[in-house]
């Protein structure tokens, strides 16, 4: 999901922004200057794969993370510390 594959890098971005606070996708789009449809296109990604949640709907939604990353957030600091020193 993160290392290896294409988009993997971004996918992190956005998780490393979600821990912070939640977001919409438009405020994730401006804070990591990445396209919007970009950024949606991740978000169903992360979503889909059950490593995000979701609140609202349409340009109102708000994104979070699930409660399967939070019990995980340790490995994913520690794949991602990994995965940020190739960058």
């Amino acid at each position: 999901m993160f290392a290896g594959t294409r988009g993997g890098h971004t996918r992190g971005f956005i998780l490393k922004h979600l821990i912070d606070k939640p977001y919409n996708a438009n405020q994730l789009a401006e804070a990591l200057n990445i396209d919007y449809k970009t950024i949606r296109h991740h978000l169903d990604v992360l979503a889909k794969n059950g490593i995000i949640t979701t609140k609202g709907n349409k340009y109102g939604k708000i994104y979070f993370l699930s409660q399967i990353l939070k019990a995980n957030l340790d490995d994913f600091n520690q794949i991602w510390d990994k995965i940020n020193i190739v960058l």
